[in-house]
Parts: C-alpha cells; sequence; structure tokens
C-alpha cells in the first residue's frame, strides 16, 4: 500500500466530486435565463427536497464500497457479484417505491418549504420529474460502490462525467433551446442517471460473463442479506442526523436575520467544496481500509489509515490556505450585495476552518464505512449531534453567528475525535 494507491482512488473521485457544484450551476444558468424568481426558486427549493431524499439513501453507494472491498481483499469474487446484486435489488426497490411516492413526497415539500404557488408549482414539476429517474439513481448509487470497492477510480469518474455530462448537455438543450425551463433540467437529470446506469450495467454484466456462475444460493444468502440491511440502516440513520445537523444550523442562522442567513448560505460554499477535496481521500480510505479488513492485515489497515490521514490532513491545510487567501474576492463573485459581502468576510475565517476541524470526520467516516463498522458510525453520531445541539444553544444566543460557528467546529471535532478514540479500541481487539 503506497502514496500512488491513495491518489489513484483519491484523484479521480475528487474531480468527480467536483462536477456536481458544475452541474449545479448550469442547472441554475439554465432557468436562470427566463428571468423568473419564482422559476428560480422552486428549482432551488426542488434540488433540496430531492438532496435531502437521496443523502439519506446514500447507504446503497456506502454500504457496498465496504463489503465489496473486503470481498476484494479476501481474493472472493463470487462474494463481490452476490454483494453487488443484492445493492442492485435493494436500490431498484427503494427506486421504485420512491418513484411511486413522488406525490406525497412533493406535497410534503410544498409544506415545510411553504413557499408560494408559482414556486410550489414550479418545484412540483422538478421533483415529479426527478424522482421517476430514482430506480436509475439508486442503481448508479450500486455501480458505484461496486466500482469503487474494488479501487476502480478512473473506471468511477468515467460513469460520473457521462452522468454529469449528459445531464449538463440535456439541461441546455432541452430547458434553453427548446424553451422547456425548469421540466427540462428535470429531464436533462432523467437522461443523465438512465445514460450512466445503461453503461454501468453493460461494463457490470461483461465483466460477470467472464465468472463462474453465481449459485441462488450464495446471492439470496440470508446472513449476508441481514448484514448488508443492518449496515444500510445505520448509514441511513447517521447520513439522516448529519442533515438534521446541517439544517438547524441553517435554521439558527435564520434567527439572526436575513443578511446573516445569506452571509452564511455564501459561506457554506467554501465548506462544501472544502468537501469535495476531503472526499476523495476519505473514498480511498474505505476502498483500502476494507480491502485489509477482507484480508485480515492489521498492518495493511493501519498503513492505509496513516496515509490517507496524512493526506487529508495536508490537502485540508491547502484548503484553509487557499481559502483565507482567496475567499474575499470568491464572495465578492458570488453576491453583489454590499451588506452581505461584508458579514460574509467577517466570518471567512470560521468558514475557512471548518476544513482543518472537519477533516478527520470525513477520514473516520471512510475508514469505519470500508471496515463496515457501521453501528459505532451510528452512535458517534448521535452522541456528536447531541453534543452540538447543547453547545449551539448555549454559544449562538450569548455570541451571536460566531457562536453558531464555533458550534458547527465542535460537531465536527466531535465526530472525528470520538470515531478515532473507536478505532483506538478496536484496533486493540484486532481487525
Amino acid at each position: 500500500m503506497t502514496h500512488r494507491s491513495v491518489l489513484a482512488i483519491a484523484v479521480p473521485m475528487t474531480i468527480a466530486y467536483m462536477t456536481t457544484p458544475l452541474l449545479g450551476l448550469v442547472d441554475t444558468a439554465v432557468v436562470g435565463q427566463f428571468g423568473s424568481a419564482a422559476l428560480l426558486g422552486g428549482l432551488a427549493t426542488g434540488a433540496l427536497v430531492f438532496d435531502v431524499v437521496f443523502t439519506t439513501f446514500n447507504f446503497v453507494r456506502s454500504g457496498t464500497t465496504g463489503l465489496v472491498a473486503q470481498a476484494y481483499g479476501r481474493g472472493d469474487e463470487a462474494e463481490q457479484q452476490a454483494v453487488f446484486w443484492r445493492a442492485f435489488a435493494i436500490a431498484a426497490f427503494a427506486g421504485v417505491a420512491l418513484a411511486a411516492l413522488a406525490p406525497l413526497l412533493v406535497l410534503a415539500g410544498q409544506w415545510f418549504m411553504g413557499a408560494g404557488p408559482e414556486v410550489n408549482d414550479a418545484m412540483a414539476t422538478y421533483v415529479g420529474i426527478r424522482l421517476l429517474a430514482a430506480p436509475f439513481s439508486l442503481i448508479n448509487y450500486a455501480i458505484l460502490g461496486y466500482v469503487l470497492g474494488r479501487g476502480e477510480g478512473g473506471l468511477a469518474l468515467l460513469l460520473q462525467l457521462v452522468l454529469n455530462g449528459i445531464n449538463m448537455v440535456l439541461s441546455v438543450l432541452l430547458g434553453l433551446k427548446l424553451g422547456w425551463g425548469v421540466a427540462g433540467v428535470a429531464w436533462g437529470t432523467f437522461g443523465g442517471e438512465l445514460a450512466a446506469m445503461l453503461l454501468g450495467i453493460a461494463i457490470v454484466l461483461q465483466r460477470f460473463s467472464r465468472a463462474p456462475a453465481l449459485g441462488r444460493a450464495r446471492l439470496f444468502d440470508r446472513r449476508a442479506f441481514a448484514r448488508m440491511i443492518a449496515l444500510n440502516r445505520d448509514i441511513m440513520i447517521r447520513s439522516f442526523t448529519l442533515l438534521a445537523a446541517f439544517a438547524l444550523f441553517t435554521r439558527q442562522g435564520a434567527q439572526f436575520g436575513t443578511v446573516t442567513l445569506a452571509a452564511n448560505a455564501v459561506l457554506m460554499n467554501f465548506f462544501m467544496i472544502a468537501g469535495f477535496f476531503l472526499d476523495g481521500f476519505a473514498t480511498a480510505a474505505e476502498q483500502l481500509v476494507g480491502r485489509a479488513v477482507g484480508a485480515r492485515h492489521v498492518e495493511s489497515f493501519r498503513r492505509a489509515v496513516r496515509l490517507t490521514l496524512l493526506w487529508g490532513f495536508a490537502l485540508a491545510a491547502l484548503v484553509v490556505l487557499a481559502t483565507l487567501a482567496f475567499g474575499a474576492e470568491l464572495i465578492a463573485v458570488i453576491t453583489t450585495a454590499e451588506d452581505v459581502r461584508a458579514s460574509a468576510v467577517a466570518y471567512l475565517p470560521w468558514a475557512a476552518l471548518t476544513a482543518l476541524s472537519g477533516v478527520l470526520a470525513f477520514q473516520m467516516d471512510g475508514i469505519f464505512i470500508g471496515a463496515t463498522w457501521s453501528r459505532d458510525m451510528r452512535n458517534m453520531m448521535l452522541g456528536s449531534f447531541l453534543v452540538f445541539c447543547a453547545v449551539l444553544f448555549t454559544l449562538a444566543p450569548r455570541f451571536g453567528n460566531s457562536g453558531l460557528w464555533a458550534s458547527l467546529h465542535v460537531f465536527l471535532l466531535c465526530r472525528g475525535v470520538s470515531l478515532l478514540a473507536t478505532l483506538r479500541m478496536r484496533l486493540r481487539n484486532g481487525i
């Protein structure tokens, strides 16, 4: 296990993750050409509803990566194939259920957002069409999890480029050229998800055609299915709790006024960008740690932890320096409102330092996903959320927005440190 093996996964995935905000920018630009605030509001609220739903289902990708990586480490090709088809079945079932529940999810989103009729209509159009692609989206999670579990970062990048590239082209063509607006952007996403799924399935089936036939008993092994469901359940609870923490952060920021709310929204972009970079090395940790656990090789496990942490902290430091150096200029590009600019610049150091306070949490998540220690992830997340709530409601009333940002740092540090302490206890008993 070398620096090269870490970078072979981390670099392609970092590039792949960075295409996601680019896609959002294109979609916003397409709808923005119609000059309607209601359409932009519908797109934004619809994307938020969709992101909440699909972040909750990210366990399909994460759980598959850990289980495939461990089977890869054992040299068990049949189990790699079995894990994929189990994940495929869960993804297809959940995707069809989400598509069927689309009208209810639209109503729930409209109730939660409390926006005007025009915004609600645009959101309903966007969410309704995008949820038709839910089976494709979740199956793509399963395909990506399988590919990453095998450490094939280049192939994962190709699939993500196909997905987001076709999505962007179709969004411009349908949304702008044909004048379909929000519906065109949504159908563009549908097309991108479908194309990526078909390509991914073709690649996987070609690979499986050269492997020995998988027995029905192996595929439907009750214990293996139970383990995957338990793993997915724990990751889902962890993801939902994380979403709740960020929702609470946003809600509390709204209590300080519109300008502060807008400034925090601008600054959270810096945290999200840092996250895209850090996620690349967390993904490398998932595969390398999973491989070591599958092979029962403790020294490889320790080396994977050391290497990914080293790269993670080095990258986090660079992100902090870059944000402090160029953050004010980027804020000026993001918003033209002078009061929002001034507020965002004032709190910029708090946002910049989230890369350092959060890097351990990102890396520990990758390590625990690769090792499939999902119960520990779930429990440490729930504990960290309780600490976050206690600190938030103590510091925010006294110190205002600085107290709010300090609470976020405490949350990130608590997640990382608690998982690191759990990791050390785990290693005393082997892997």
